[in-house]
């Protein structure tokens, strides 16, 4: 009887070890696996919203230039001699391509939209206040060059700003 008991424990032994080897191998690869699966997982999914940090930053890029005031002035010209509705003009396309960028601002840092929502109110600020004190649509055309030719526009700080939060981006 002892020997069949000391026989069953030579059997049992060498089989309770390698299976507790085997366990113990499976679950160190299991959690390897797993971590290489997260890793790869994360990385894609970095490399996938620094994609979309970036065009949304091109696009609020595209905007402030789209909106400078030296730029915008040529490419609209005046529908009439009417200053409000030369104004009106401006006024609306500037605030149709805010609102259509709008959404950008969940992807840009909170200083960038900050200087293009500053950059907007700004030009429209002026435009409304060389709108006041000239007679005609070309008059405001010329004033508000004039202005902006002695200064820097508001549209070229928020552009500055852009493009140091990319260059932060891609480091």
């Amino acid at each position: 009887m002892e020997d069949k008991i000391i026989e069953s424990i030579g059997y049992l032994l060498p089989a309770t070890v390698t299976g507790y080897i085997a366990y113990y191998m499976f679950n160190r690869f299991l959690s390897k696996t797993e971590g290489y699966t997260s890793a790869t997982i994360l990385a894609k999914k970095n490399k996938d919203v620094l994609a979309i940090k970036i065009q949304a930053y091109e696009r609020m890029l595209l905007f402030s230039d789209r909106i400078n005031p030296a730029k915008i002035l040529v490419r609209i010209p005046p529908i009439s001699e009417d200053t409000q509705e030369y104004l009106q003009l401006l006024m609306g396309t500037i605030e149709q391509e805010f609102e259509h960028n709008l959404v950008q601002q969940m992807y840009v840092s909170t200083d960038a939209w900050t200087a293009v929502v500053a950059a907007k109110n700004a030009v429209l600020m002026k435009l409304k206040q060389a709108a006041e004190s000239t007679s005609n649509a070309n008059a405001l055309r010329e004033t508000v060059l004039i202005d902006y030719s002695k200064s820097i526009s508001p549209t070229e700080t928020a552009i500055a700003i852009i493009k140091n939060d990319v260059k932060k981006l891609l480091k």
